[in-house]
């Protein structure tokens, strides 16, 4: 009697122990879990990094207004290691687990490799760099305004400052010559007739030096300067022109609108720094007056982050409004929603509130944003700050 009674002990004993054990794998279970590709090691970290925290935030708010049909979201990262070669690779493995939607990758070259693997069915990719131009109805969807529009903002704002003699440098490898295809041809626009290039330059990415083209580029005495790369290579740019005492109005993309890259190249930025920038950048000033729905966007956008005890930069911004908008169709469509679903919904999706403005996936297809969400910043040295100096598409405020 005594030994079945232990046998019984043991058993009840060892079910409870299996339950415990099971506990935490049945709560992981009930997360949603969103697969995010992007660049957490190599060049592109410097986006990859900080778009991961601003998705983490996201994940809080999200989970905090009730998750997907009341389970959780939790986005699950896998690091491309800034390579596209890893980014395929990732993005085949996940393809397997037949997920309706991917989040990442962080820069054109990945998602440019990523986005034929999904082009025929699915998942929806949703790229979180605004550089690459998805074919309309496509499952890829690209986040914040497009390159295109950003360098059209910039090139309005020096053309209506007087500043119409301007010198381009381009990086030699795909997106650097995608860049200069881009803004030529605003450059050629009928606005913009009035402006003439006075030298173009070259460089490749993994050039340690570019004093040659710097000079090249003093010597055809620009009254402005773009200098269209992002990361590591225009910290070398930068280098430069203040070894050559190029001092001009010089602007680039806002990939490089990370506090963490300002920090450490401020010994040597450019005096005349300009970044065209979406809306996120205007938020709570007065100047610019938001529809109710995309200022109550940006309160919750900063606030997440304030509470975390972070500035908000452009990963945040590239990041933030992906992923409510992808929350956002999985709440409307359901958390068993399929690609084809989820794409058909996006792309007919408009007047949605985000912290870059109301978005019309229909009249801007995949992104949903315009040059009318575009203004232009400053880099304040003093306030450490990126300072709005436009109105929208670009025009002086002093105008």
């Amino acid at each position: 009697m005594q030994k079945r009674h232990s046998v019984q002990a043991l058993g009840a004993a060892l079910a409870v122990s299996l339950a415990l054990g099971a506990a935490p794998a049945a709560r992981a279970a009930d997360n949603f879990e969103i697969e995010v590709v992007m660049p957490l090691t190599g060049g592109g970290s410097f986006l990859g990094q900080g778009e991961q925290q601003s998705l983490q935030l996201a994940e809080k708010v999200a989970n905090a207004g009730g998750g997907i049909a009341g389970r959780p979201i939790h986005f699950v990262f896998h690091d491309d290691q800034s390579s596209p070669q890893v980014a395929v690779q990732l993005t085949n493995e996940i393809m397997a687990k037949h997920p309706a939607v991917l989040l990442g990758s962080s820069i054109v070259a990945m998602c440019s490799a990523m986005g034929p693997l999904v082009q025929a069915s699915g998942p929806v990719e949703y790229c979180l760099s605004p550089g690459i131009h998805p074919d309309k109805g496509s499952y890829v969807f690209t986040s914040s305004v497009s390159t295109l529009d950003l360098a059209a903002a910039a090139i309005r704002y020096f053309r209506m400052k007087g500043w119409t003699k301007v010198a381009l440098m381009f990086s030699t490898d795909a997106s650097g010559q995608d860049a200069e295809r881009g803004i030529k041809s605003v450059l050629d626009q009928p606005e913009n007739k009035g402006m003439s290039i006075v030298t173009t330059a070259h460089f490749n990415p993994q050039d340690v030096n570019v004093s040659a083209q710097i000079e090249q580029v003093k010597a055809a005495n620009p009254q402005a300067f773009i200098a269209w790369s992002t990361g590591a290579p225009i910290a070398t740019i930068f280098r430069a022109m203040l070894q050559a005492g190029l001092d001009v109005p010089t602007a680039t993309t806002d990939g490089n609108m990370t506090r963490a890259q300002m920090k450490q190249y401020e010994a040597f930025l450019p005096k005349q720094l300009y970044f065209p920038a979406a809306e996120w950048v205007v938020a709570n000033d007065p100047k610019f007056p938001m529809e109710a729905a995309v200022a109550d966007k940006q309160k919750a956008f900063y606030a997440a982050f304030k509470q975390a005890g972070i500035q908000p930069d452009i990963s945040s911004e590239l990041a933030w409004d992906p992923a409510t908008i992808v929350v956002d169709a999985l709440r409307k469509l359901g958390p068993d929603g399929a690609a084809v679903k989820i794409r058909d919904y996006l792309v007919g999706l408009k007047g949605y509130a985000g912290v870059n403005g109301l978005y019309d996936f229909e009249a801007q297809p995949q992104r949903g944003l315009s040059v009318a969400n575009a203004v232009v910043t400053h880099w304040s040295a003093d306030a450490k700050t990126w300072q709005v100096v436009s109105k929208a598409t670009g025009i002086p405020l002093d105008k």
